[in-house]
């Protein structure tokens, strides 16, 4: 299907009358030559609007940066940007996937929401790891999602995608039953995530959700997009894949911002990214088998931005004696000991030992044999290279606003205004940066 371009989207949304995510610019009054001989003519009726309440559509663009709207490849998501809020928020740390995007429906840090990283442990489950594929809510349970709270409030709530939204959330999993979860709950409609599943498949997932009657409509949707962070690893963040990775899904949000003006089905879209993206390469390494003696450690990765490190019981001395020491492009903690800023390192999932990697550097267990080059997330989460994307349009928003840099800890507060859902008690973070934009 041929998609219509933003401006002629734009313009149709003021004929028809229908409230979209835009400010759509003021359109001339069309007039036409009237036959010869005839009346004067009143102008024709309105057409009529819609009377349909905005739903709140979350979005995520895994390893989206900022900057990447400067590359002249989103018409659409530039757009949005234009006429509605824009920003370059700053993830949590640690700055990669499964933390950040339960931090951005939490409200949480991960230190605090225990999703501490995309591979963990827990000292009550010795054996057991968590890697991206766990959806026992053993490992969730700590703090509530957005859909979990609206679905306690009466909003019905979907989820196209979303890491823990296949989770049966506050509930048990019980023993020798097949993964049958007791007293969950759950989006009430949701996916379990596929790769394979189309760009424009989800979309048109969504789509099909707001042709629902109203009863049965969801007022709140996550949606959720992984190629731009594939193509980022894979090629690095400047290369020209990724690039085509950054158009291909501007095209899908023009897929769904013109699905909704088809409906005539206002939205709130907030527009986020997870992390942003640094590139790599093999002259930049720090292999950890030539800092420590490799007999005195256990690593939960094999390499990357950052590590986390169990010592050998009997072992930490030795250890400590070399992984402590000043050394470049590399600092190492104690977990009690991790910068403040950082908000990390007192969950119980959380090693004893943290190190992290100038950006660009790679902490490896042993040196490469081979070159590479790529890209990869997991810095400090103020470094410029990790800012995530955020752009927020619809008729909630004032139009053409940018904001200060902010924690993507505010997300989940900006949500519960839209869906008209108390503060939340206990948060990181809150609806300050949003109130000026906000239309009350």
């Amino acid at each position: 299907m041929r998609l219509i371009p933003t401006a002629l989207a734009f313009a149709l949304s003021a004929l028809a009358g229908c409230a979209l995510p835009y400010t759509p610019p003021a359109l001339s009054p069309v007039t036409r030559p009237e036959p010869a001989g005839a009346t004067a003519s009143l102008p024709p009726a309105p057409l009529p609007r819609m009377q349909t309440a905005p739903v709140t559509i979350l979005v995520s663009i895994d390893g989206f940066r900022p900057d990447y709207l400067d590359r002249g490849v989103t018409p659409n998501l530039s757009a949005l940007a234009a006429n509605g809020v824009s920003a370059a928020m700053r993830p949590s740390f640690p700055s990669v996937t499964f933390p950040n995007h339960w931090t951005l429906v939490t409200g949480k840090v991960p230190d605090h929401h225990g999703i501490v990283g995309n591979r963990m442990e827990d000292p009550t489950r010795p054996g057991e790891t968590f890697t991206m594929a766990s959806d026992d809510p053993f490992w969730w349970n700590a703090a509530e999602p957005i859909w979990v709270t609206a679905e306690k409030a009466g909003i019905r709530t979907a989820t196209m995608f979303w890491p823990g939204a296949n989770v049966g959330w506050g509930g048990t999993l019980l023993p020798n039953s097949h993964g049958t979860v007791a007293n969950a709950t759950r989006p009430e409609d949701w996916q379990q995530f596929n790769q394979a599943v189309s760009g424009a498949q989800r979309v048109d997932a969504v789509i099909d959700w707001m042709r629902r009657p109203a009863t049965m409509r969801p007022r709140f949707v996550t949606l959720y997009f992984d190629t731009v962070d594939s193509a980022g690893h894979a090629n690095g963040p400047q290369a020209a894949a990724t690039t085509q990775a950054v158009a291909a899904v501007d095209v899908q949000i023009g897929r769904l911002v013109e699905g909704l003006r088809a409906l005539q089905q206002p939205a709130n879209l907030v527009i986020v990214a997870d992390h942003g993206m640094a590139a790599t390469d093999s002259s930049r390494t720090i292999a950890l088998d030539t800092i420590a003696d490799s007999a005195d450690y256990r690593l939960l990765s094999e390499s990357g931005p950052y590590a986390t490190i169990y010592p050998v019981a009997g072992h930490e001395a030795a250890l400590e004696a070399r992984l402590l020491t000043p050394r470049p492009h590399m600092q190492c903690w104690r977990k009690a000991e991790v910068p403040a800023r950082f908000r990390y390192g007192t969950s119980p999932r959380i090693p004893p030992y943290i190190c992290l990697a100038e950006p660009g550097w790679l902490i490896v267990k042993s040196a490469p044999t081979a070159p590479f080059h790529g890209g990869a997330h997991g810095y400090d989460n103020r470094a410029p290279d990790m800012a995530a994307l955020f752009i927020a349009n619809g008729p909630a928003f004032v139009g053409g606003k940018r904001l200060a840099s902010f924690d993507n800890t505010d997300v989940n507060p900006l949500l519960r205004d839209l869906l008209g859902l108390p503060a939340g008690s206990g948060l990181d973070g809150d609806d300050a940066p949003f109130r000026a934009v906000l239309r009350r």
